[in-house]
């Protein structure tokens, strides 16, 4: 079972989607015990940053997080939960993350439009079991006003021009951030969740 971490931010049912048109059977999760019982996890987020740690935060779910994310399990953070991977952001003020990657979250320049969205090409850097089959170049979906400047330059996984390149996925092991949303970037995207699949498949 893949667990979806459920905390009021963000388009939580086109991942589930996702998930099953991936093969993936997955569950809505709120609960610290849930996540600890999952053989993955899926931590989703559209919002605020301060505001989504403050809900982790008041359900409890932080360590089981940060449990989940060096347990060697597959854990795959999307849109703002790849910036929650991070040490902190600087939206609206400074808000400490999960820290389970050096780094920050940073606004793009105002001479940007802002928020970024909409199509755009992700380069690759580094393999991943979680892009196996995505290509170089290949499009996918963004919309967020803030992005990652990780402090390993190891951990970048992709980048993406935006006024200047940024890291649109991280990852260190079982451990992935994507800022882009693969649910909504079409087949190209769907390879992610597939390959989270055989990640599973692998593993039984």
């Amino acid at each position: 079972m893949v667990a979806i971490v459920d905390y009021q931010m963000g388009n939580l049912h086109s991942v589930q989607k996702a998930c099953a048109q991936a093969g993936l059977k997955s569950k809505l999760v709120n609960s610290a015990a849930e996540i600890r019982r999952a053989r993955a996890v899926i931590l989703p987020g559209v919002g605020a940053f301060g505001q989504a740690m403050q809900h982790l935060t008041s359900r409890r779910l932080i360590k089981a997080l940060k449990e989940a994310a060096v347990s060697g399990k597959p854990f795959l953070g999307i849109c703002l939960g790849m910036q929650l991977l991070f040490d902190y952001s600087e939206e609206f003020g400074r808000h400490e993350g999960l820290g389970l990657l050096p780094g920050k979250v940073v606004p793009f320049s105002k001479k940007l439009k802002v928020p970024h969205m909409g199509w755009n090409q992700i380069s690759v850097r580094q393999k991943s079991p979680f892009f196996r089959g995505v290509p170089d170049q290949a499009y996918m979906y963004f919309v967020h006003s803030f992005y990652c400047v990780p402090e390993d330059p190891q951990v970048v996984l992709t980048t993406t021009d935006y006024g200047k390149p940024f890291a649109s996925a991280v990852g260190r092991g079982q451990l992935c951030g994507i800022q882009f949303h693969p649910e909504k970037s079409q087949d190209t995207g769907l390879t992610i969740y597939r390959n989270l699949a055989k990640m599973l498949a692998r593993t039984r």
